[in-house]
């Protein structure tokens, strides 16, 4: 789930402390889904709110990802991108949550 985030303008208390609680909660615009493409090595993740000096964190959410798990790795992170190295398989449903910290 993505947070509300306020502008630096934005003076309403109610929606900065309303953001507040969603980061509390565990909320963050730094998630999302990939699923690694079919028959090649490498995929590329266009992340927005990924930055050069973030870490990547993987959750495979399908029974193909969880057996991919041990041959992915997150290869490179820049500024709103990351790629992940990963076996070539014909497979399209090898899908993993992602968080970018940082």
């Amino acid at each position: 789930m993505s947070v509300i985030l306020p502008t630096p303008e934005d003076t309403t208390p109610l929606r900065v402390v309303g953001a507040i609680r969603q980061l509390a909660q565990g909320r963050s615009n730094a998630v999302g889904t990939v699923t690694l493409a079919a028959s090649v090595t490498t995929t590329v993740v266009a992340a927005e709110h990924c930055a050069d000096t973030s870490k990547v964190f993987l959750t495979p959410t399908t029974a193909n990802a969880a057996g991919a798990v041990a041959t992915t790795y997150v290869s490179s992170v820049g500024n709103k991108t990351f790629t992940l190295t990963h076996a070539s398989a014909a497979t399209t449903d090898r899908t993993f949550g992602y968080i970018a910290i940082g």
